[in-house]
């Protein structure tokens, strides 16, 4: 890498893919890259002084990453092989990476903590490396979802030993890895269309904790099917909730505020007040001061950062929060994600009347799961669906949102529309509390519903 001068992005817009380009960038580096369309993610990062573009054409590379011998190509998995850019790049003979393989040799250059699980890693690393920022420690972080405390997904401590990553699953993207300590958060069975079947799913975390580090250690959900195959020397610890080596006790819940007491083989932290006073956050917190205390954060330092960690973009994110009404939007797009948020919103607004937009992301998953969407979604009093987000994929005949509103429970309220049709369903409708679900493009409407909303308060 040290004859490196410039690195090229194909997929640049993407969260990840962000987060190494803007190390990259602060290390001194020319960064370029291509995306699809733009988005205020791009745009962002075009003016931290990154090249970007938004067409498959090679002319359009920048000249600095024209010198194949000093140049480093990064994409992700979600780019098709038959990229244009990608395929000349290849040809050339360019030197290419996956973001896994370049985000798994920083993790050996440094004490790694990483989060890795179906669903609750982005919020848990973010809460993790809060908490490593603002000790004594600091560390390096590359996470999955913009940080409220931060404005950004990245953070740049050359001095520190520890980098905090977010471990991606897909692809088997983790299994460049290798981790001083990881928290595995959950394995219910995703990304069926990469590993076809729930073994073959299980097998890759099972895997993945073959790579934690000589000394180091696993965090793991307590009751998860999936059994770890771990080094000699490496410790095994388990976390929950409500139970565990890592657990919660004393949970109040009280004038929307959370207080906890932490249960630790470490050290056991009173009064820990969580800054995003959500029910999921309990055990996201255990999680992540777990990962902490191993690294050596005490108590003081773990209260001081969970009081003041704010969050993270479209993970249980509040927009508006008055008396009249709560609007919210939340990246969860698999089933058991989709029940935590439904289920911490009627604990938050027991007596309220709640309503969902959600945009089922990918056609494999809805064919997949579409029975368990229906399950999770009924926890609601309310669920708007639109059409299915295809990403990355081609359409399934058959396999559209009808499939989960046929399933929803009959006391539900429900209505089938397409995106286009939201914007003017929410401009004719008064909302008690709505959520706006998934990982999809619905999420961009949600400054124009938050403005209407608020004109009306």
């Amino acid at each position: 890498m040290n004859n490196i001068k410039a690195v090229y992005f194909i997929g640049i817009g993407g969260i990840g893919m962000s987060a190494l380009a803007r190390y990259f960038a602060q290390k001194g580096l020319v960064v370029g890259g291509y995306d699809r369309t733009p988005s205020s993610l791009t745009r962002q990062l075009e003016h931290e002084g990154m090249l970007i573009h938004y067409e498959e054409n090679i002319d359009m590379l920048p000249h600095a990453c024209r010198r194949k011998d000093e140049t480093l190509v990064v994409y992700t998995p979600a780019v098709p092989p038959e990229h244009k850019e990608l395929q000349w790049l290849r040809q050339e003979g360019y030197r290419i990476e996956k973001r896994a393989q370049v985000l798994g040799r920083l993790t050996c250059q440094h004490r790694a903590l990483c989060v890795a699980g179906t669903h609750g890693k982005t919020t848990t690393s973010a809460m993790c490396a809060h908490i490593m920022h603002q000790s004594r420690f600091d560390c390096n972080a590359f996470l999955g979802g913009i940080t409220k405390n931060y404005g950004t997904n990245y953070i740049l401590a050359p001095d520190s030993d520890y980098v905090v990553v977010e471990a991606d699953e897909y692809d088997r993207s983790f299994h460049w890895l290798r981790p001083w300590a990881t928290v595995i958060t959950a394995t219910d069975p995703d990304h069926l269309d990469i590993y076809g079947t729930k073994e073959a799913y299980l097998e890759s975390f099972a895997h993945y904790t073959e790579l934690i580090q000589q000394g180091g250690a696993l965090v793991i959900h307590r009751g998860l099917e999936m059994r770890p195959r771990l080094p000699e020397s490496v410790r095994c610890y388990d976390y929950s909730r409500d139970g565990g080596d890592f657990h919660a006790d004393n949970v109040r819940i009280a004038d929307g505020n959370i207080t906890f007491d932490l249960v630790s083989p470490f050290e056991n932290v009173r009064n820990i007040e969580l800054g995003q006073p959500v029910p999921i956050n309990v055990e996201n917190a255990v999680a992540a001061i777990a990962l902490a205390q191993l690294a050596g954060c005490n108590s003081q330092e773990i209260r001081v950062a969970m009081k003041t960690f704010s969050g993270v973009d479209r993970r249980f994110d509040f927009r508006i929060r008055t008396p009249q009404l709560v609007l919210l939007s939340d990246y969860a797009h698999h089933p058991k994600e989709i029940e935590q948020s439904a289920r911490s919103l009627r604990e938050l607004y027991a007596d309220r009347h709640i309503t969902a937009i959600f945009q089922p992301h990918l056609y494999t998953r809805t064919r997949d799961f579409y029975r368990e969407f229906a399950d999770a979604l009924s926890v609601l009093d309310e669920v708007i669906l639109t059409d299915i987000y295809p990403a990355r994929e081609q359409p399934i005949p058959g396999v559209t949102s009808q499939l989960i509103y046929d399933c929803l429970a009959p006391d539900v309220e429900k209505q089938l529309i397409t995106l286009d049709d939201v914007l003017p369903l929410v401009k004719s409708r008064n909302f008690d509390v709505l959520v706006i679900l998934g990982a999809g493009n619905l999420d961009n409407l949600m400054p124009d519903i938050a403005k209407v909303l608020s004109a009306r308060l």
